[in-house]
């Protein structure tokens, strides 16, 4: 298990969305420029109003500072979730969810839950050997969740147990484990009957697509449904499907017309449409 490496603060404010980097940059601004001074300024006292007086001229260079700060962190996250978002909408295939390093699958595995309405907290203490790489929060309820990014070995009973042992001392309501291949027999007969949920390649393949056909479909405020898991038997919805190579569809836009349509994610190499 991978130790917490240190982070600087534009690393630690990075970690939040980004709208969040913006908020925190306001309010540091206005309590650092005007609110130590008003504060002491309220005190009374001579000593109170001489270090108002001196320091005044430090406040202001201070705050500056501290927007520049948050508002890069906010920056950084802001580039962060674009490069996530981006990652998972060229995932089409099993060869593609193996692409890149097990931070990268990480990453793209928090997205799909982060577009399942989840808060997502990347916590560092996973690794490439294994342990806690994500925790969801949602109505109430936290799931840890692991990431495996092993291409051609199933993944064991020994890694389910260890998962499960976690369970109480996080205090957490549930585990999901997340793989590219498959899990053995033996894993899935323990994980059966607990709150531990496991996920193969295919089922995230799938997932991916319902997040991102439940992003191209424009849904009225207020009837907007949470894209549901699909489960590993449930084949790929047929309209995201290429019907030449069987790869995913995606939305473009004629450059002519401006009319859209669904085109084949792996063009030029294939043209298919839907």
């Amino acid at each position: 298990m991978g130790r917490r490496t240190k982070q600087s603060a534009i690393g630690v404010l990075a970690t939040l969305p980004w709208p969040a980097g913006i908020l925190a940059g306001l309010i540091g601004f206005v309590l650092v420029r005007y609110g130590i001074s008003w504060l002491l300024s309220h005190q009374g006292g001579i000593l109170a109003q001489s270090f108002v007086q001196q320091s005044s001229p430090v406040f202001a260079p201070l705050a500056w500072m501290l927007l520049g700060i948050c508002w890069m962190a906010a920056l950084v996250s802001y580039l962060n979730a674009r490069k996530r978002r981006r990652f998972l909408d060229t995932r089409s295939t099993l060869e593609s969810l193996a692409a890149g390093g097990w931070r990268q699958f990480e990453q793209l595995v928090g997205e799909a839950f982060r577009r399942q309405g989840y808060a997502v907290e990347e916590t560092g203490l996973g690794g490439p050997d294994g342990g806690i790489d994500l925790i969801l929060r949602k109505g109430g309820q936290r799931t840890l969740v692991q990431c495996k990014q092993w291409r051609r070995q199933q993944v064991g009973v020994s890694v389910v147990r260890e998962m499960a042992g976690l369970l109480a001392h996080h205090q957490a309501h549930a585990i999901k484990i997340v793989c590219i291949g498959s899990f053995t027999v033996d894993a899935e007969a323990f994980a059966r009957g607990k709150p531990i949920e496991l996920i193969g390649g295919e089922q995230l393949l799938a997932m991916i697509q319902a997040v991102k056909a439940a992003d191209d479909t424009p849904v009225p405020v207020g009837e907007r449904k949470e894209p549901t898991l699909p489960t590993s038997t449930d084949p790929l919805p047929e309209a995201l499907t290429c019907p030449r190579c069987g790869g995913a569809l995606v939305q473009r836009a004629n450059r002519s017309t401006g009319q859209r349509f669904r085109g084949c994610s792996n063009f030029p190499a294939c043209r298919g449409t839907r």
